[in-house]
């Protein structure tokens, strides 16, 4: 736990590039539509019974729009959508279960747009559908999670999410400041979010994590700094804190947001430098890919014993199961298969109309990506790599294997952000701001690509 992040300004410009995620590795960009229905049923079929699982679940409605969303989501004031959608839903956890063995649930999220956009009648109503056709572990062995905008639910409703069963909450701040939340169409008070966050505490949540957003309209060191202040007054399990990518040409909401009123790239590493600061000043651990955590919580503990993992949803404590997305767009993943839902309502709640799974594009791994999976997750999880273990685990010469990740591997070593010997490579203090950087040093599609494609920024 005494690991510092370490800034330096010149390498944090020049390592700047843009870089997957690693949400998933291949990813989402190598989906594609050669990934049949078949392959999805095939695959759900085939999942051992004593196989553990992890269950997303997609509500894409919401209220209001926030200019800044770049996710799939459908703003609606009219709640006669929801029961077309909630129906389609059911049909999905039909089929879906009918080619399950009962095999044991034991992390449950339900995100979206904005899951508490259901009422509590049909909240009420999904969970006890997914317990009637999914074998949930008990609560106190299942990570049970929901997306809150704290817009939409007041102290009653945490009380009722804790009924029905949620252990761990995930609060949409962004920033507190009253003239960027108007910029970005999300006003919410601090007084407000406190409430939820006492009742939650109240009601016995396990974890409870906050996400900001830095590099919004109007946003400066200061005015964040403020932020950052008063979210560490309230003292969260986790925060998140993410780099806002302003692209209006791909995202409509965004078309909204005056790219005049954007902070400078100078002034976004500012902000993020004084996040980091304060974040280990107030004893948080940096997990990673913009996470922290109280030494005490469950994802800074895991990190430490080396049984952290990674999925869609980011960072996780749970062994790396089997994922099952429900509900339009969601991915689900399973053995060396990526599935991906419709995207489009329409086209979502027309094919379970049909009686069909709602696939449409998804991912084959070969032998290669699960080589490339392995070392990237350790190393993104982890901070370092055993090369020992992944050439027992893949029968390979790492070193022969992997020669084309020398030459990045030897600069990486040269700026002091890795060490590299024979046996193992450690990410330094120094460089584990640039852990996306290392990781790219093993990606094959970005060795067979001229040109980087359109990822976030590294940093």
């Amino acid at each position: 736990m005494s690991h510092i992040i370490q800034w330096d300004n010149e390498l944090v410009e020049r390592y700047n590039v843009s870089g997957p995620r690693y949400t998933s590795y291949p990813t989402a960009l190598e989906f594609n539509t050669s990934v049949a229905v078949k392959d999805y049923e095939k695959a759900l079929i085939t999942i051992s019974k004593d196989k553990s699982l992890s269950i997303y679940v997609h509500i894409p409605f919401c209220w209001h729009v926030c200019y800044y969303c770049a996710c799939n989501k459908v703003v609606t004031r009219d709640y006669n959508r929801v029961e077309p959608y909630l129906m389609a839903l059911e049909k999905e956890i039909q089929l879906v279960s009918a080619r399950l063995k009962g095999q044991k649930v034991t992390q449950l999220h339900w995100g979206g747009g904005t899951p508490t956009f259901l009422n509590e009648a049909d909240r009420l109503r999904l969970m006890n559908l997914l317990k009637q056709y999914f074998n949930l572990a008990s609560n106190d062995q299942m990570e049970c999670s929901i997306e809150v905008d704290p817009r939409t639910v007041s102290p009653k409703h945490i009380t009722e999410l804790r009924q029905l069963g949620f252990n761990r909450l995930s609060l949409g701040i962004q920033d507190f400041n009253p003239v960027v939340q108007k910029a970005v169409n999300r006003e919410q008070t601090f007084e407000d979010t406190k409430a939820l966050l006492d009742q939650a505490r109240t009601e016995g949540f396990v974890s409870i994590s906050f996400d900001l957003i830095y590099g919004l309209p109007h946003q400066t060191e200061q005015s964040f700094a403020e932020t950052l202040n008063q979210v560490l007054s309230l003292r969260p399990d986790r925060l998140s804190v993410f780099n806002y990518a302003h692209l209006p040409h791909r995202f409509k909401p965004q078309r909204r947001i005056q790219s005049q009123d954007l902070p400078s790239g100078p002034t976004k590493l500012a902000i993020l430098h004084q996040t980091i600061d304060k974040m280990q000043q107030a004893g948080y651990v940096y997990i990673g890919m913009d996470h922290f955590a109280l030494p005490t919580d469950e994802l800074a503990i895991a990190q430490e014993k080396g049984e952290l993992h990674r999925n869609f949803q980011g960072y996780t404590t749970g062994k790396e199961c089997d994922l099952i997305g429900l509900g339009v767009s969601s991915i689900g993943s399973i053995g060396g298969l990526y599935i991906q839902n419709e995207r489009e309502v329409a086209d979502y709640m027309a094919a379970l109309a049909n009686n069909q799974l709602p696939v449409w594009r998804g991912n084959r791994m070969t032998d290669d990506d699960h080589i490339r999976k392995a070392v990237i997750f350790k190393i993104i999880c982890h901070f370092e790599l055993e090369v020992a273990s992944i050439e027992a685990e893949f029968n390979i010469d790492f070193w022969q294997y992997f020669a084309q990740a020398k030459s990045t591997l030897r600069q990486l070593q040269a700026d002091a952000l890795v060490s590299v010997s024979n046996d193992k490579i450690i990410v330094t203090n120094k460089g584990r701001l640039f852990v996306r950087n290392v990781c790219m040093a093993f990606d094959g599609y970005l060795f067979a690509s001229a040109a980087i494609p359109s990822y976030s920024k590294a940093i």
